[in-house]
């Protein structure tokens, strides 16, 4: 099992914070995903992760992903 964080800065609130796991949930091989309100961090967890497929699902939430 692998782990990927990505920082995205527009997220404010629960909403955002549902909005991003359930997208990023969608992606083939992600086990978990934790989100924290106060550092606009998203850690995605599992097999064979495809972090430009996990980048597609946060934009797909409304979101960018910085940096």
């Amino acid at each position: 099992m692998s782990e990927l964080t990505f920082h995205v800065p527009g997220m404010t609130c629960g909403h955002c914070e549902a909005a991003v796991k359930g997208e990023v949930g969608k992606v083939t091989g992600v086990a978990s995903v934790a989100v924290d309100l106060g550092t606009k961090l998203v850690t995605v967890a599992g097999s064979d992760l495809d972090s430009s497929a996990i980048v597609a699902a946060i934009d797909e939430a409304g979101f960018e992903v910085a940096g």
